[in-house]
């Protein structure tokens, strides 16, 4: 009697969808020549590691198309933030067509102007000014990536809103811009479609959007889809990020108040909730932005408010700074900054998304939350009044979230 089995032979079967990523990731290894390991690309000199996941790849009718959504992550550069996440589509004759042509979009929409970032390379200068602050930074731009009608040529869509994109730079070190137009069909007809999609380190910036409708309607009607996207890189010129909390900190500290919101209900508890905040958290301006920011985005999030880009901070008039507060000629003088300029608004609003999705709190402990917002309630006074504008009553889509005033009664207060 044999004591030992006699091993068989086994065909090993490959995974074409492994097959296909690791494929794209060789090929795109070629021209960064990183490391390949671990199903991603690390580049140690720059920080960066690249990650694939492939969404579809099939041949039909003689194309072959690969879909692929790339993952690009650099915890220095975007403090954290979350990675760029950037959906690329591809086809060829053949794998190999394909495979070149996503490699090639890849390459010039984000690959190139990183290099150019941390190589120094031609750089457009932006200077920003708000709030009593001054950066001075460096843009680093490639070309335009084109889909779908190789016989246009497409315009440098970041010079759309260079004049403007200042207004949208703050304090942080590094910033991103992704631009995304696409269109489709006759324009007028049922069958048109259309986007248009700015987003700054991955924050949607609705004002930005519309400066690129003229553009988009100068494109000729076609069935076929046509896109054009582009990347842009920013970097601070300041040596040291000053800021004097991380994103993990505003994350914990957000988790930490939504609870205290959720059960405060009359004006003891928010004072006491305020001094709790304010003791754990040790910094009186980022605990009051928390504050101030949980039900304004929790309202826009689950009431159906339009997304804004502005915040306005109430300051007292320049000329009767210190005198009584209540009077006509001390009345508070809105300032307009811009969401992007305030890295805290995106790590509570990432919070707050995560706390719907994932806990899903009682519609009770939300409304809670909302309704004792200042904001919320400004913002309630506007519904339902008459808008010759509209020809309608004001609804809660026609109102913009941020796009509400606050202040913050603490010396010196810094937007960071």
């Amino acid at each position: 009697m044999a004591i030992f089995n006699k091993k068989k032979n086994i065909e090993m079967k490959s995974n074409p969808q492994t097959d296909v990523r690791q494929s794209i990731l060789e090929k795109l290894n070629e021209n960064i020549k990183g490391t390949l390991y671990d199903n991603a690309i690390l580049i140690p000199r720059f920080g960066y590691t690249i990650d694939i996941q492939v969404v579809k790849h099939e041949e039909k009718d003689g194309i072959y198309t690969l879909q692929t959504i790339f993952i690009i992550k650099n915890d220095y550069l975007s403090e954290k933030d979350e990675p760029i996440i950037e959906p690329i589509a591809a086809q060829g004759k053949d794998f190999d067509s394909a495979l070149k042509m996503l490699t090639e979009s890849f390459e010039a929409l984000i690959w190139k102007p990183i290099k150019m970032m941390f190589d120094k390379g031609k750089a457009l200068p932006v200077s920003s000014n708000y709030l009593g602050q001054h950066y001075d930074y460096d843009l680093y731009v490639n070309s335009v990536v084109l889909m779908g009608d190789p016989e246009r040529k497409p315009a440098m869509l970041i010079y759309y809103i260079k004049d403007v994109l200042s207004s949208f730079l703050g304090s942080k070190k590094y910033y991103w811009v992704r631009i995304f137009l696409a269109r489709q069909g006759t324009k007028g007809t049922e069958g048109y479609k259309q986007n248009i999609e700015v987003r700054i380190n991955g924050i949607v910036c609705p004002s930005l959007n519309k400066r690129f409708q003229p553009y988009l309607d100068s494109w000729k009607d076609q069935d076929i889809t046509v896109v054009e996207k582009q990347f842009a890189f920013i970097v601070n010129k300041e040596e040291e990020d000053l800021c004097p909390f991380t994103k993990e900190q505003v994350v914990e500290y957000t988790r930490k108040a939504l609870p205290l919101m959720e059960n405060c209900k009359s004006q003891e508890e928010a004072i006491k909730m305020k001094e709790e905040m304010d003791r754990y958290i040790g910094n009186p301006a980022l605990s009051a932005e928390i504050r101030i920011f949980i039900p304004e985005i929790l309202a826009k999030l689950t009431l159906g408010y339009n997304e804004g880009d502005d915040l306005f901070l109430l300051q007292p008039s320049p000329k009767t700074e210190g005198t009584e507060e209540n009077t006509e000629e001390n009345k508070p003088v809105p300032i307009r900054f811009a969401k992007t300029q305030l890295r805290s608004y995106y790590y509570i609003q990432q919070v707050l998304l995560d706390y719907l999705s994932r806990t899903r709190p009682d519609k009770e402990k939300v409304k809670n939350i909302v309704f004792n917002s200042v904001t919320f309630r400004e913002l309630r006074k506007h519904i339902g009044e008459p808008n010759e504008k509209l020809g309608r009553p004001v609804e809660a889509k026609d109102l913009f979230v941020p796009g509400t005033a606050y202040r913050i009664s603490i010396p010196d207060y810094k937007v960071w």
